[in-house]
């Protein structure tokens, strides 16, 4: 197998750094974190609890049909929407991309797949990025990036986390070693195989098992390392008769190559006869597999010298690969040809054949490059209208005149300030903030010092907050300042600090002898009340117009009394 390209090495070594360190070795489990703030609670009907169990089971079986695990993403997304659930309905849109990809669709399946990661990055929401990260993998893979592929499946087993289930941890660290292998860092690849294989011994699930031991001998294989490979396979069989799993048509592919490799021909026909026998009861089988065992089988016996049967396994995989548009096993299929006919003596058909071999895998190559030149403009299309569509959003949300959030930011943002602050158990202080005289200035010097002035105010609350929470413009003259964390004395001081900074700024450049002034009016919401976003803002409006009869050019605050 070739290693990645000499400019992408550095790149390699920074990931390969970055997996080491934040991924350790060791197969503890850590306390479960808190629940993502992505992830709202359930409501009647289909709990977020159930629905995000049939999405773990959906997301890691092997033998599932991949149309009836498409009709339940879509099932299981409608359920999602209902309660609503935001992260577990993008799990199932994840999902549906997973089998439309399988089932060749690869277009949808990759604008499917970066319009939900965009969701995702935005909101930090961790379950669904693992995922993501897992699927983009395999894109990037499929493009032949093997560089952006390592890095997916690393970020994908750092947004897993430590607290993961460990037969879902499995799944993950085994993708991460297929990555490694694809890249060509094989020891690092045995490494994290190892720790698959730990976890999945952990999880106690013999299907993992054997999928990593699986994954471990191929990549041995492609990493030229026959003699590791089929010390792997042992390990299979060993497994295989200790537990009574019996392998599936892939496992037996898989020996059959090494087998190959190793000169084994016969050993590689039987297994591979066995392949072609599961054939019909595999319900996660792939369009390609029946071509690649019989291809598979025609190189066996061809090794064995039975060339009328080599030959025929050779027309049925070819039959195949014309009926289901398998281009890439067609070109294979060509290549065994020329060296079946060489076998045979027949050197004249072989060099003809070889030529057209070559035609075919240039053809190959060229359709290979535009399909991934289509995907690639698909995650472009779909990444271009996802950060067109989060800058207006974002414009929708700023006020053009500050540079502030505005009503409508305040209206998304506020209430997740709430709650996250109920959850936390700390107090939060919400304040109104009102330019004294305001239409003096405005009548006086003109609406575009106006203007001026009430960006200034706004730059000055912004750069004097020091402390979580935002400054918003709600309209005309007001401003809003959240204070998270902070009690009424606390907030008190922290606004009143405000306050003199805008009285002590030097207006006279922009106002000349006319002041600037602001009257704040507060209130806190203390640990463990629950109030609305209404009922603050008019706890603070009251406080507001209290601090404008009280003389103007002060700060008002209280504690919300519960009622």
């Amino acid at each position: 197998m070739a290693g990645p390209s000499t400019p992408a090495r550095g790149k390699l070594r920074e990931i390969l750094l970055r997996f080491g360190r934040a991924l350790p070795m060791d197969t503890g489990m850590s306390p479960r974190s808190p629940v993502p703030a992505c992830a709202p609670a359930a409501a009647p009907g289909w709990s977020a609890e159930r629905l995000a169990a049939q999405l773990d089971v959906l997301e890691n079986q092997r033998d599932r049909d991949v149309e009836e695990v498409l009709a339940e993403g879509v099932a299981l997304q409608r359920a999602a929407e209902a309660i609503p659930d935001p992260a577990l309905a993008r799990r199932a849109e994840l999902l549906q991309a997973d089998m439309l990809d399988r089932l060749g669709e690869t277009q949808r399946a990759v604008r499917m797949l970066w319009a939900v990661h965009g969701w995702a990055a935005e909101r930090d929401c961790r379950p669904v990025l693992a995922r993501s990260h897992l699927l983009l993998s395999r894109t990037h893979h499929n493009l032949g990036d093997m560089s952006a592929c390592l890095e997916h499946a690393v970020s994908a087993v750092e947004y897993l986390g430590e607290d993961a289930p460990p037969d879902r941890r499995a799944h993950y660290v085994a993708k991460l070693a297929d990555a490694l292998g694809w890249a060509g860092s094989f020891d690092a690849a045995r490494e994290r195989y190892r720790q698959a294989e730990r976890l999945a011994v952990a999880a106690g699930n013999p299907e993992r098992q054997i999928m990593v031991l699986n994954n471990l001998a191929y990549t041995e294989y492609e990493a030229g390392e026959f003699n590791a490979a089929w010390t792997v396979v042992e390990r299979m069989f060993a497994f295989r008769d200790r537990t009574g799993r019996e392998f599936d048509g892939n496992d037996l592919d898989t020996i059959s190559r090494i087998q190959l490799a190793l000169g084994r021909h016969a050993d590689a026909e039987k297994t591979v006869l066995q392949a072609i026998a599961t054939y019909g009861h595999m319900r996660n089988r792939e369009a390609d597999c029946m071509a690649e065992y019989l291809l598979t089988l025609a190189t066996a016996r061809r090794g064995l010298g039975a060339l009328y049967g080599a030959q025929a396994s050779l027309d049925h995989s070819l039959a195949l690969c014309e009926e289901r548009a398998l281009g890439d096993v067609r070109v294979r299929v060509l290549q065994e040809q020329a060296e079946l006919y060489a076998a045979a003596g027949d050197y004249r058909r072989a060099f003809a054949t070889y030529k057209a071999f070559h035609r075919a895998e240039e053809a190959q190559r060229s359709a290979q490059q535009e399909a991934q030149a289509r995907t690639r403009q698909a995650i472009f299309e779909t990444t271009e209208a996802r950060q067109h569509a989060e800058r207006f959003r974002e414009q929708a949300r700023t006020d053009p005149l500050t540079g502030l959030p505005n009503r409508r930011y305040v209206d998304e943002e506020l209430p997740f300030v709430l709650a996250r602050a109920e959850a936390a158990g700390v107090p939060v202080t919400v304040a109104l903030a009102d330019l004294d005289h305001f239409k003096r200035i405005n009548d006086t010097l003109s609406h575009d010092v106006g203007d001026r002035v009430l960006a200034t105010v706004g730059e000055l609350l912004r750069a004097g907050l020091r402390t979580d929470g935002f400054v918003a413009r709600l309209g005309g003259e007001e401003f809003l300042v959240v204070l998270p964390g902070l009690g009424a004395s606390q907030a008190e001081y922290r606004l009143d600090v405000l306050r003199n900074g805008i009285r002590a700024h030097d207006w006279v450049p922009l106002t000349g002898e006319l002041p600037v002034t602001v009257s704040i009016g507060a209130v806190c919401l203390a640990p463990g009340d629950r109030a609305g976003q209404a009922e603050l803002l008019g706890a603070a409006d009251h406080n507001l117009y209290a601090a404008k009869r009280c003389g103007r050019d002060r700060v008002v605050a209280d504690t919300f009394v519960v009622r």
